[in-house]
């Protein structure tokens, strides 16, 4: 079977755990690293928690690199109110056993895509896109030979959950999206508007619950923390599983239905910064480089995390 090489830059985060702990048990990927950012907590914490999740995994194979503290241009925001003070909701951190490796993140991904065929690397990004951003800066050439850059992101129809029509992700570096969509990147946008759709209900975590692995048990930890926190703060007794989306895609794309768009990014208003502003309509946008996610089979998905995980 041929693997699919895939680099994931992340900042964990309970669904980016759930994303990574995806990732680790699918066969079907070559795993060439994790790449760390600044977002839903700092990204010391993040690094931490990816090497956490590695080590439960069993996959120090694979490794992790840190990238950029802050964003482009703005203050670090986090998201602690929804992921724990430390990034892994209920999990009690520790110091892994095997550490970060050496050099910055954007040159890792620069390094390990230049040295693959062209489009032979895909690129999960689950967090903020600052990483990718630095990389292709340094490295123009970077948007032709990377393959799908599959990223959790953005709000359309949904409306935000940062502000009223921002996610998180986008809202915490607008630049840093608005540069990578700017460029030649294949991306593939999965915002708000499918991830939505896919939900860790009582009979879904109970399953993962079921199997009894440390993988399965770290996964649904985290989705347990999730539905706590969104009942408090959403009223929502289903929380939305957003990070692991981009993944399950690119393991069965058919979960998902895309439709051709261009993206663009508000950077200019405080009032409604990091909206993502998706057009469909080729006769008003001429050109249509982007793909947006309309929908998903959230049994699906689901299936897959209790696949990799058992």
């Amino acid at each position: 079977m041929t693997r699919q090489a895939l680099i994931i830059d992340c900042d964990p985060g309970v669904d980016d755990a759930v994303a990574l702990l995806l990732a680790f048990g699918s066969e079907a990927f070559e795993l060439l690293a994790i790449t760390a950012v600044g977002g839903n907590v700092p990204v010391v914490k993040t690094a931490r928690n990816a090497r956490i999740l590695r080590q439960i995994a069993g996959r120090e194979d694979v490794p992790v690199f840190m990238g950029a503290d802050r964003p482009l241009r703005r203050e670090p925001a986090g998201a602690g109110e929804f992921h724990g003070a430390e990034g892994l909701g209920d999990l009690t951190p520790f110091e892994p056993h095997a550490p970060c490796a050496e050099g910055h993140a954007a040159d890792a991904i620069i390094d390990l895509v230049m040295a693959r065929p062209a489009k032979s690397v895909a690129l999960a990004v689950l967090g903020p896109l600052t990483n990718l951003a630095l990389a292709l800066r340094k490295e123009p050439a970077l948007a032709e030979r990377l393959g799908p850059v599959a990223i959790m992101g953005g709000a359309r129809a949904e409306g935000g959950n940062i502000t009223a029509s921002a996610e998180f992700n986008i809202w915490a570096d607008p630049e840093a999206a608005a540069e990578v969509l700017a460029t030649g990147c294949d991306v593939v946008l999965f915002g708000l508007d499918a991830t939505h759709q896919v939900r860790a209900t009582e009979a879904r975590i109970a399953a993962l619950e079921a199997v009894g692995t440390p993988m399965a048990d770290a996964a649904a930890s985290m989705m347990r923390f999730s539905q706590r926190v969104e009942r408090k703060i959403v009223g929502w007794d289903a929380p939305p599983v957003h990070d692991p989306c981009p993944v399950a895609w690119l393991l069965k794309p058919g979960l998902f239905g895309l439709k051709p768009c261009r993206i663009a990014v508000e950077t200019g208003s405080e009032l409604t910064r990091g909206h993502t502003a998706v057009e469909f309509r080729e006769g008003v946008a001429g050109a249509l480089p982007h793909r947006w996610a309309t929908s998903a089979d959230a049994d699906g998905v689901f299936a897959l995390i209790a696949a990799a995980v058992r």
